[in-house]
């Protein structure tokens, strides 16, 4: 997003038009951005055979998915409707990884049918696929280093008391069931949370895995997962992915030459890519002065972009209708019928009712995880594509939110 002349656009797609074309609250993509982080990845880790397994859960939408099929990603999908996406979207089933947690193994059985690859982080499901389908399909395992890392508790996954992975304490228990169903393990995988900073975490992470490794003897790939950090303000750090491609290149060198062949490292970037190439467009519907706080109450709300009150996150956000107005202090506020805050006490020009503001970074985790609470529906979505925008997703209506009920006491349709 860049002001020019006055008015905020996106590859010079002004997005004052975009609302009064597409209404608000809007959602809008600007493609360049998410090839961007992509080349960028792929460059920093261009010292290894990698492939970057973009993280479905973080935008599905599938015109962005297909974005990044074209652009040469694989996909990481978390649940069996995420992997038929991904086939929808054009990926090929060996270039996308299926990693579910706690699911019926029904599900692992669909996506073995589907031909992905089958990723499996408990000792039960292990069992029971090996039962199944002993060396005849092969799986990856994740594995839980006991690392503490991540910027929020709910994301950090990785540590003793997780839900996610078999721990590495219980390694000689995973080789005995491995052996005794004769499973052809080709992958191990680890991933310890979002947000992550430090690249010395990530290279733990790897070390683990890399000593766990001798005693898997058919591995074709170990799999790092994510977590790089983006900044949500201007002074914010974040993770140095060209430096963390150094040190995991080196590390991964050394690995392979001691296990005896190379194998390749994936990574499953989610919010790396697609964060920042979004935002959330909202109109101001009324102002109000409180004894201790001015209000900005916007056609929005948790509803729509959750994380702020879920995971307490800063997302910063511009007046793009007064650019040039003096700085004042708001509260930016949504909709719903609860204390849905955006942002306090933020530094804004001066809002009037009517304004659109652009609520940055909500690329990852905002369309995705929306809802319908209040029945409120879910916003357009638009992915700006080689300078022109395109409608990915249409606005939804009353009509959307009742396709699925049926009003047992009523003989006739909602709508006669």
């Amino acid at each position: 997003m860049k002001l020019i002349n006055g008015r905020y656009q996106v590859q010079e797609v002004d997005l004052l038009t975009l609302c009064q074309t597409y209404d608000t609250a809007l959602y809008v993509y600007d493609a360049d951005i998410i090839l961007g982080q992509y080349l960028k990845l792929k460059q920093a880790f261009m010292g290894m055979r990698n492939r970057i397994m973009y993280a479905a859960k973080a935008l599905s939408n599938v015109s962005i998915l297909s974005l990044l099929k074209q652009a040469g990603a694989g996909l990481d999908a978390v649940s069996i409707q995420e992997v038929r996406l991904g086939l929808l979207s054009g990926f090929t089933p060996d270039n996308i990884l299926f990693t579910p947690n706690g699911v019926n193994i029904q599900e692992i059985k669909e996506a073995v049918e589907l031909g992905v690859h089958i990723n499996i982080d408990n000792i039960n499901a292990l069992e029971q696929f090996g039962s199944l389908y002993r060396n005849n399909v092969p799986c990856c395992v994740r594995i839980n280093p006991h690392i503490v890392a991540g910027g929020n508790t709910k994301i950090q996954v990785g540590h003793i008391d997780s839900k996610f992975g078999i721990s590495i304490f219980h390694l000689r228990h995973l080789l005995r069931v491995v052996k005794s169903y004769d499973i052809k393990v080709n992958g191990l995988h680890v991933h310890t949370g979002s947000d992550i900073l430090d690249p010395e975490v990530f290279v733990k992470s790897a070390e683990v895995i890399f000593e766990a490794a001798g005693e898997f003897p058919d591995l074709e790939f170990i799999d790092l997962g994510s977590g790089f950090k983006v900044p949500y303000k201007t002074e914010d750090a974040f993770t140095d992915v060209y430096e963390l491609g150094v040190q995991m290149a080196s590390a991964f060198k050394q690995f392979c030459s001691q296990y005896g062949r190379e194998l390749e490292v994936w990574f499953e970037p989610g919010k790396f890519l697609v964060s920042e190439a979004g935002l959330l467009l909202v109109k101001v519907n009324q102002l109000k002065q409180t004894p201790g706080t001015a209000f900005v109450s916007v056609d929005s709300g948790q509803n729509h972009l959750v994380r702020p009150m879920m995971y307490g996150a800063y997302h910063d956000i511009v007046n793009i209708s007064n650019p040039e107005g003096q700085l004042k202090l708001y509260s930016v506020v949504g909709y719903i019928c609860e204390t849905d805050t955006f942002g306090a006490d933020r530094k804004l020009n001066e809002v009037r009712e009517g304004d659109i503001l652009a609520i940055k970074n909500a690329g990852a985790y905002g369309f995705s995880m929306s809802s319908q609470y209040n029945s409120r529906p879910r916003p357009a979505e638009v992915l700006i594509y080689q300078g022109q925008p395109h409608l990915i997703r249409r606005r939804e209506t009353l009509e959307d939110l009742l396709q699925t009920q049926t009003n047992i006491f009523s003989t006739q349709s909602v709508y006669q």
